[in-house]
């Protein structure tokens, strides 16, 4: 791969401020960082420099679905060939590397298949972290009630189980197929018909099963958890991220705080349902419970914030028109303009903290000596208009692993 040294605006995602400086990359890793005045261009080095440009680390969503699905008919979608899924996908992976998201974890997809082609060297995409299938509850958010029971038992990108026995053995089945992690469903949701978001899914000893399944091979348990009790039961069973959270009460975020876990609010696909969700076919159903929760939900985020909750960058996003996957530093804007986040605060939220939440933070995150080189090249200042990260023209230059990915400057 050789040596690199990018020069410009650095802004390390560790919440520091910005500062004219240098990084050098060798091979796969980031050797030096320092100011301008302390540069020595090695011999033999790419230099990428870009006047007005700003150097971050490589960007994290850790909440997509990489199903490869273009319908919300989930009748429609569960018989379209998986090939057909996959080779869409390629498309996906693309746009989102050069959106400048360098890694990106699927909470319920096919994102273990994806990985290896992207690890080969086949296609180009970000660093990928898998669930396999989601797990739910007969009955629950990923048990899709248009479909047969026979049917929805186990698709393409989830799976029903019950009891403990089947907990268990479905959670070993996902790390035998390569999963990293484990998603499940201890509450209902928006886009679920037969269920509702204040719903409690799973009991406690089934979630309880899960997450020392997890953790007995390293790993650990995302939950998708919207209802206030759903996310309690989470939250004590020792779940790691929280994913949406919407009406966890105060009660609720003493116990994220306190146990160190993660929430992942997801304000993008909220968002869309809200503003476009009719026009692009959400179910009425769809529409109503969303609306029933932003009446319901308060300022969880805000109060998560101010109480310390560590917050991680997730959008929700699988697929266009609705949920596009490429657009996910809307998710950067949302947090400033809906939450109160500095532009630095959201950058370090969709660098550093989600990095520690997916627990990767040893290895990327932030521009620091001895960290992977996952490091992009944005023309503008984020710190000072968080919208320039939105457009991909923006997104000059795309490192990950040492590897430049893209290059336009």
């Amino acid at each position: 791969m050789g040596k690199i040294v990018i020069i410009g605006r650095i802004v390390d995602g560790t919440g520091r401020d910005p500062f004219n400086g240098f990084v050098i990359i060798e091979d796969a890793k980031i050797t030096q960082v320092g100011t301008e005045d302390e540069l020595e261009i090695p011999e033999n080095a790419e230099t990428i420099k870009l006047e007005n440009g700003t150097v971050l680390p490589g960007l994290i969503d850790c909440h997509i679905h990489l199903t490869g699905s273009r319908t919300l008919d989930f009748l429609k979608a569960s018989l379209e060939p998986i090939a057909v899924k996959a080779a869409r996908l390629v498309g996906d992976l693309s746009k989102l590397i050069d959106a400048g998201f360098t890694t990106v974890r699927d909470v319920g997809g096919l994102g273990i298949y994806m990985k290896r082609v992207v690890e080969e060297g086949e296609i180009k995409g970000p660093r990928i972290l898998a669930a396999g299938k989601l797990l739910s509850q007969t009955g629950g958010h990923g048990d899709f009630h248009s479909l047969p029971l026979d049917w929805a038992k186990e698709g393409d990108f989830t799976k029903l189980c019950d009891g403990v026995s089947e907990c268990i053995k479905a959670v070993r089945e996902q790390f035998r197929e390569g999963a990293d992690f484990i998603k499940i469903c201890t509450t209902g949701g928006v886009m679920s018909q037969g269920d509702l978001p204040t719903s409690s899914q799973f009991n406690l000893d089934e979630i309880k099963a899960m997450v020392e399944e997890a953790k007995s091979v390293g790993s650990y348990v995302a939950a998708h958890a919207e209802g206030t009790q759903g996310i309690k039961n989470a939250l004590i069973a020792g779940v790691r991220t929280i994913e949406h959270g919407d009406l966890i009460d105060d009660e609720g975020i003493d116990m994220i705080a306190e146990k160190g876990a993660f929430l992942i609010p997801t304000l993008s696909i909220k968002e869309q349902i809200s503003s476009k969700g009719e026009k692009y076919g959400v179910p009425e159903w769809g529409i109503k419970k969303l609306k029933m929760l932003q009446e319901l939900h308060g300022d969880y985020i805000k109060k998560a914030k101010a109480k310390g909750v560590k917050i991680a960058v997730g959008t929700d996003f699988s697929s266009k028109p609705l949920f596009p996957l490429g657009e996910n530093a809307m998710e950067l804007e949302l947090l400033v303009k809906q939450e109160g986040f500095t532009p630095l605060e959201a950058i370090v939220a969709a660098t550093k903290t989600s990095a520690e939440a997916i627990m990767m933070d040893d290895k990327i995150g932030t521009i620091e000596v001895g960290k992977l080189a996952d490091v992009i090249v944005v023309e503008g200042n984020p710190v000072e208009d968080i919208t320039v990260l939105r457009k991909a023209e923006n997104i000059k230059v795309v490192i990950k692993n040492g590897k430049i990915e893209k290059n336009i400057l």
